[in-house]
Parts: structure tokens; sequence; C-alpha cells
């Protein structure tokens, strides 16, 4: 079957390329549907990461975050126009004590392997979880959700024993709203903070029990629990504003990624007697039990179709581009409908 494949050959180019797939029996062929950019997909685009580093990943066909309906399945277990998400995580391996997507030896698309910026992605059956009841265009963010759902559950087997009657999400932005969703919808007990720096923004975090900009925090406000979810450079400011407001014994989970190392208070995590936990990515089992959520809740994709900002139909390499410029002024998530 030959497929066309759009890689990123270097920042701001994208071509195509023919390749000749060839199926499994294990495998599994989806037309992609929806496609939604990530900050990741954006520093390759725009050439912000090492030199080094775009000279080994590329040229790789961006975008991780995916759906899309089954075309042809060797095994007969869905039928042609079943919707389906797609796992950008394929591990090579297993282990009874790493996680799937922590494995060092997975492949991960977008991330050195092909991502699905493709007319037809060719994929393990393993890799797609099929959807009924969810907006594909919402369901687009199931991967975004996944990695919240992911860091809820390595969370969740350290608290066992402690006191959760308040968390803390610090960041504005996409995942700091998947991550307070998700802890809203799993943890409905405990009181939820949102803190940022722009109040548009916090405003669209109408679930929370309160929201604060970082400079406008009550005296003596205090949480027993946070979640980093700013990244970059900003990402220091948070953390430790998180360790000089955490009760003794707190866990701060951080899922900011930063391309250069941040500056942290050791000092006073050690005095705390604080857990630093980082969360990345997520596997089959994270995606699953999102789709779970939403199909039981429908209000949670009534709240993720909020942050959908702009929708761009996409027909050629021209569309394509303007979808990454478009997206470097959208305030959350730019979705691809997927026509090529």
């Amino acid at each position: 079957m030959i497929n066309e494949r759009y890689r990123l050959i270097s920042p701001k180019r994208i071509q195509v390329d023919f390749v000749d797939e060839k199926i499994k029996a294990t495998d599994i062929v989806i037309r992609p549907k929806y496609l939604s950019i990530c900050a990741a997909d954006q520093r390759y685009f725009q050439g912000t990461r090492e030199q080094a580093v775009l000279n080994k990943k590329l040229p790789m066909c961006l975008i991780h975050e995916a759906t899309g309906e089954v075309v042809f399945d060797p095994s007969g277990q869905y039928k042609q126009g079943t919707n389906v998400v797609l796992i950008p995580n394929t591990p090579v391996e297993s282990s009874e004590y790493v996680r799937e997507n922590y494995l060092r030896s997975s492949r991960y698309r977008s991330s050195g392997y092909d991502g699905f910026m493709q007319q037809l992605v060719v994929v393990e059956n393993s890799r797609v979880i099929p959807f009924t009841k969810i907006n594909p265009k919402v369901a687009v963010l199931l991967e975004l959700m996944s990695v919240a759902m992911n860091a809820y559950d390595n969370f969740s087997k350290l608290v066992d024993n402690k006191k959760v009657e308040t968390l803390g999400v610090w960041g504005n932005g996409g995942v700091g709203f998947v991550m307070s969703l998700v802890l809203k919808k799993m943890i409905p007990s405990a009181k939820l903070y949102v803190m940022g720096i722009d109040e548009h923004r916090l405003h669209f975090f109408s679930f929370a029990d309160a929201i604060y900009k970082i400079d406008e925090l009550p005296e003596g406000f205090t949480i027993d629990h946070g979640f980093e979810c700013v990244g970059g450079q900003a990402s220091s400011s948070a953390i430790n504003q998180m360790i000089d407001i955490i009760e003794p014994q707190g866990v701060i989970s951080l899922l900011g990624v930063s391309e250069m190392n941040v500056e942290v208070n050791t000092r006073m995590v050690l005095e705390k007697g604080l857990t630093l936990i980082g969360h990345s990515r997520s596997g089959y089992e994270d995606f699953k039990r999102c789709i779970e959520l939403m199909e039981e809740y429908p209000e949670v994709s009534n709240y993720l179709e909020t942050i959908i900002s702009n929708e761009i139909v996409v027909r050629s390499i021209d569309d394509m581009n303007e979808a990454f410029n478009i997206d470097r002024i959208n305030e959350f998530k730019t979705i691809m409908k997927w026509e090529v």
C-alpha cells in the first residue's frame, strides 16, 4: 500500500514522502480525522529545539494527538468506519516494575518516530481504542487527558495514607486545565485551587473551587499537594512557590516540560519532607480510563470542548503551515480536521 507521509524536513518546511507500507496481520489501517497540535510539535516546527536534536530526529511526521476511523482491519475485530483514538506510545518490551510510557525502549510518535500527519496510519491494533459516545473532535484531546490520568494514578499510589483535602494546580494552559478536570472528577471530596498568570484563561476553570493569580494568593494559603503544569523556565518559580506553601510531607507532581535545567529550593524540600514526582506521556490503560470517564460524565466533554480555540480544515501543506502558525497565538488547543 502506497501511503503519503507529511514530514517536517527542517523548521517550517513540510514535504510529502510516498512510502510503501507493509501491513502485518496484527496491524490496522486508520484514516486520521482530527489532529491536535501540542507544544512539543511546535518546538520542532518552529525550530526552537537544539540543533543537535533537530538533526537527530528530522525528517519526521509530527503530531501525537489524533483520532481516526478504521479503513482496514485484517483481524476483523473492528468494522470499517469505527471511530478510534490512536495511542502514540509503542512499547517493544514489558516490565512488571516500569510502566510502558517510562520504558526507555518505547517508541513514541512525533519524538524520533513518525507521528500521525499521514494520509493513512498503519499501527498495531493494540495501539487503538474504539469509542462511541464521544465527539471525535473532542476525543482528539484524549491523549492530553491521558497524561493527566497517568499523573493522577501515580499520585494516588503515593497518598494512600496522607491527607488529601486541598489540591493546587499551577498553570492556566491546556495541561493545567485537563489536570484540574481529572483531579476534580477523580477526587471530588478535595478542594481544588488553580493558580496562574492569565486572568482570562483562569476563568475557563469554572469547575475549580477557586482560581488565583500567582501574585494574589490569600494570606496563610496552604495546600496538601500540588501539581506543576507550567513548564519552561517559569516552572522554577511555580515549583518554589508550591514548596513554600505546601503542607509538610506533601507531594508535588511535575508535568511541565522545560528545555533547560530549573532551580529548585531543595533545602525546603528536605525540611518539609516533600515528595517530588515526575510524570510524562501515558499508556493504553490511561487512555481507556479517560474514555470511560468521558462516557460516564458527558460534562467532561463539554468542558474539554471549551479549550478548542480553533478548528482548521487541512487539505494541503499550506493548510498545515497555517495551522501551526495560528496555533502560536491561540489561547488553548488548535485542532486540524484532516482531509488530505
